[in-house]
């Protein structure tokens, strides 16, 4: 029996119509009636409403998967301005998108000519959309990046904050390329506490094809463990585009999950790890009618699912008290009784950083100087 997307998001959806939406061009199969009630929900918007669900779409990563869904429907419908108009947002990100990995596969032929092993995490997870910037992983040294960018690339180094500096992360500004480019040098984590798995993921990497080009990425089990590391580790909030990425990731690769574990464990993350899998299985179960295919081990480590997400500003909130501190505290004592004591030291400067980080945004409206 299709679980009703109402009956456990409820409360999300009607705060933010446009999520249940997109969601249901995204995930429902072809043949629910709900993607028709959806395509004539866009129709009936006005310019103002329809330049939101836009922002909202960019914003998710998710133009032109949902949009080329929308476009379908629009045609089977009879409806041309909406097909016109959806068939024209594809086409702009997909010309912003193409353009970008032009650009990322020669700053990754750059960096990698420091002798270094260059992966670009993240960004092509959402492909064929793409991220607002282009985030890659190093194992190069912070002087060699940034001579590379320079020399190579006439790249602009941007204000760091405390939490990039303490993660030891780069943000570049590339003449002519519309994305910030972020590198993260030899460590991994919102404090840089991730030294050896960074190296295993890096170890662990495969080629991918896009547009042409041939990228060093994550495998399977990587690209989980940075999505969690982003979700439930940093920002606490979850983007429509982690959704599909990761239900796309199980539909189409073999995930080996006791590898993933293996990986996961000794970073203390493994239980962050499955509540991410649990929480994205619930939200695709509402919607397509079956979860992400997850072994019990998996669901039993999990600290919480779907029911406890909240909708606030532009995003799918995890809370960060209880369920967002309980993560972190775990993660801190299973660094310490593994005797790893200067990640045990830089997780501890957490509390400081997001404390500084809350007084500066009540301050300033922003907590970019620290966070």
């Amino acid at each position: 029996m299709t679980t009703s997307p109402m009956s456990l998001f409820s409360k999300i959806h009607a705060q933010n119509e446009i999520f249940h939406h997109l969601s249901v061009l995204l995930l429902a199969s072809e043949d629910v009636i709900e993607s028709e009630d959806s395509v004539r929900w866009f129709s009936n918007l006005d310019e103002s409403d329809t330049a939101k669900v836009l922002e909202t779409a960019d914003t998710h990563h998710v133009t032109v998967r949902a949009f080329r869904v929308l476009q379908r429907g629009a045609v089977q419908q009879g409806d041309r301005a909406l097909a016109d108009w959806s068939a024209a947002a594809v086409a702009a990100e997909q010309d912003r998108a193409q353009r970008a990995v032009v650009f990322l596969d020669a700053i990754c032929e750059g960096l990698r000519s420091t002798g270094s092993q260059v992966l670009v995490i993240k960004s092509l997870e959402h492909w064929p959309d793409l991220g607002s910037d282009l985030d890659l992983f190093t194992t190069s040294d912070d002087r060699g990046v940034v001579l590379a960018m320079a020399q190579r690339f006439h790249a602009e180094v941007l204000e760091r904050s405390w939490g990039d500096r303490l993660a030891h992360k780069w943000n570049f500004k590339v003449p002519g390329l519309r994305e910030a480019v972020e590198v993260h040098v030899a460590r991994l984590g919102q404090t840089g506490e991730h030294i050896e798995l960074a190296r295993r993921l890096a170890a662990r990497s495969v080629i991918r094809e896009v547009h042409g080009h041939g990228f060093r990425v994550p495998a399977p089990e990587g690209s989980i463990i940075l999505a969690t590391l982003q979700r439930m580790y940093r920002h606490f909030y979850l983007r429509l585009c982690d959704i599909v990425d990761l239900a796309t990731l199980l539909q189409k690769q073999a995930v080996d999950f006791d590898d993933l574990r293996a990986i996961a464990e000794p970073a203390g993350i493994w239980p962050g790890v499955a509540t991410y899998l649990r929480i994205i299985s619930d939200y695709v179960e509402a919607y397509a009618g079956y979860g992400l295919s997850l072994p019990s081990e998996v669901i039993s480590s999990a600290k919480f699912g779907g029911e406890e997400l909240f909708c606030r500003g532009n995003f799918l909130r995890i809370p960060i008290f209880w369920q967002g501190a309980k993560l972190y505290t775990m993660q801190l004592s299973k660094t310490a009784s593994c005797g790893n004591l200067q990640a045990f030291l830089r997780l501890s400067l957490l509390p400081c950083l997001g404390a500084a980080a809350a007084l500066e945004y009540k301050a300033t409206g922003s907590d970019k100087g620290v966070w």
